[in-house]
């Protein structure tokens, strides 16, 4: 018996570029009529053309991010198409591995594939054996002439031809090479000069815009007026660092001598190189800003990845932290962490100000050494710890990356090691040593903090500055309530608090003194914080009760 079922069609049509779209029958059009009339010829078989156009101009058939493909794909899917008809198989991929899956697609919704003007389909294995050779030799054709592009641009460049692209600034094209324009090429030797009196290019940007220095201008093959504009920072950058300008032509990171004339002599150009090193160095580790990342470059995280500086700001207030660099899938197996920077450093300056204020540790590290010159390495030590205490952030940040060889934060301590240098004593070498501080990194609502524990030698750098400003506010309003005549509700209102909020910092208020003293010093639980201590519906009134519901039993 013979299937006379209905069969929707769609009709897929590409055009590698937008060349002649614009003509009232263009290729898409000749494409369509194509298939249209194969689908009309098989009506016998059950086949109806789908009204809904699936068309790609200017689009490769080397990738299958193309809007008509996507569609059609979605349709077949969703099963509103049953055979897919193209022109030529080409028409639908380039690509054996995208015809893989766009096959793979197909079956799995029973749908199939036609071509036109080649004597097969995907209904039987023949058609599917003759269309991947043609497929193979058509993805090996793109590949082949990709290849012999890109030979021919090499070849091109090693002999020091210009090969198109964007215009220097400072040259214009003459007969497909370029040319020195000397207005422009004037130009561009007060940028060079100017960066090296001012080195900062965003200072250079203010100034060129000033001086009304502007980017040429230039007309598109489609007659648009191009350029005319301020230079931004980063045109300014690809002028400082664009080798075009000493005569070279670059190729994969080679440099060649090029047929143009050089703009820029070498020595000026190797020492605007020189500046902008030394500038990209700075504000890697933040040395230029008034908070500079004191540890970049020398914290990793318990799995090995390096932590790199991070800031963030909200409503005015700047945050930092070092994150967790994922440059590999090895990296990515492990989540990524998320380190409060002002937390971490603190905890780092106090571990290497505590060693190096701690005579006893330092006497372990010197045991051979005589008094008077165990005395001189006391006071070259104390001297550094007098400097991290008073020096500005950028001579703390160059003083730690003298003497921190490693940070390494675990989850539950961080790990510091240190390398004294000789103190100017004979006989005495480079001091290694290692410093670990228990602490934990825990997430108060929004807001994450690495608490040291309180049995830690730096404990007091655990103080929690939101923490403590809620028991003052929480006192304050106690002493309110305890003053006032009037009803709670009243007191709260005139307090500036809602009625509810100030039930509970009142309460918060009676706490014992001992919970107090320890929050103002620090030594509170890890996991007491702000959050927790505001949201907490009630408290004990008996003050052991209080210790043992905030987790101060715990400590002892």
């Amino acid at each position: 018996m013979v299937d006379r079922r209905i069969r929707r069609c769609a009709i897929y049509t590409r055009k590698s570029t937008e060349d002649g779209l614009e003509q009232a029958f263009n290729s898409l059009d000749a494409q369509r009529e194509a298939c249209a009339a194969y689908i009309l010829s098989q009506a016998s078989e059950g086949w109806e053309s789908l009204p809904d156009y699936y068309d790609d101009g200017g689009f490769s058939g080397g990738s299958m991010k193309r809007p008509g493909l996507e569609q059609l794909l979605e349709d077949v899917a969703s099963g509103k198409v049953d055979i897919i008809v193209v022109y030529k198989v080409d028409r639908l991929t380039r690509s054996l591995a995208d015809f893989a899956k766009i096959v793979e697609v197909l079956d799995a919704h029973e749908a199939s594939f036609v071509s036109v003007t080649q004597s097969f389909n995907t209904t039987n294995s023949m058609g599917r054996l003759t269309l991947n050779v043609l497929l193979s030799f058509a993805q090996f054709e793109r590949e082949v002439t990709g290849e012999r592009i890109r030979d021919k641009v090499a070849a091109s460049k090693k002999k020091g031809m210009w090969m198109g692209g964007n215009v220097p600034m400072g040259y214009v094209v003459d007969e497909r090479k370029l040319v020195v324009d000397r207005e422009q090429a004037d130009i561009v030797r007060h940028i060079y000069q100017r960066y090296r009196a001012l080195q900062s290019v965003p200072a250079l940007q203010f100034a060129l815009r000033e001086e009304g220095v502007r980017s040429p201008e230039r007309l598109s093959r489609n007659g648009r007026k191009l350029g005319g504009n301020p230079l931004t920072k980063g045109a300014i950058y690809h002028i400082l660092q664009n080798r075009i300008y000493v005569g070279d032509i670059m190729h994969q990171g080679n440099a060649y001598q090029g047929e143009h004339q050089p703009i820029i002599d070498r020595a000026q150009f190797e020492a605007v190189q020189r500046q902008l090193e030394r500038n990209r160095v700075a504000r890697k580790y933040g040395q230029n800003v008034k908070t500079p990342s004191l540890l970049a470059g020398i914290v990793f995280d318990a799995p090995g990845r390096r932590l790199t500086p991070s800031r963030t700001s909200r409503k005015g207030r700047l945050y930092r932290y070092y994150v967790s660099r994922q440059d590999s899938k090895q990296d990515m197996q492990h989540p990524a962490w998320r380190i409060p920077a002002l937390d971490l450093e603190e905890i780092v300056l106090a571990q290497l100000t505590s060693l190096l204020t701690d005579q006893a540790a330092l006497r372990g590290y010197l045991s051979d050494l005589d008094a008077s010159d165990l005395q001189r390495c006391f006071d070259i030590a104390a001297a550094l710890a007098g400097q991290i205490n008073s020096a500005s952030p950028s001579e703390i940040r160059q003083l730690l990356c003298g003497i921190v060889e490693q940070i390494v934060v675990h989850k539950d301590r961080i790990d510091t090691r240190i390398r004294l240098p000789a103190m100017s004593v004979d006989g005495v070498s480079d001091l290694f040593c290692k410093i670990s501080t228990a602490a934990a990194v825990v997430s108060n609502g929004r807001q994450t903090r690495i608490m040291v524990s309180p049995n830690s030698a730096n404990a007091s750098i655990r103080k929690d500055p939101a923490l403590i400003k809620l028991v003052a506010k929480a006192w304050a309003a106690r002493q309110a309530m305890e003053a006032s005549i009037n009803d709670p509700k009243t007191t709260a209102e005139n307090a500036g608090y809602e009625t509810d909020y100030f039930a509970r910092l009142v309460r918060i208020g009676y706490l014992a003194p001992d919970i107090i003293a320890s929050i103002i010093e620090g030594r509170q639980p890890v996991s007491l914080t702000r959050q927790k201590l505001a949201r907490l519906s009630s408290i004990p009134v008996d003050w052991n009760a209080q210790r043992t519901a905030l987790g101060f039993n715990s400590l002892a």
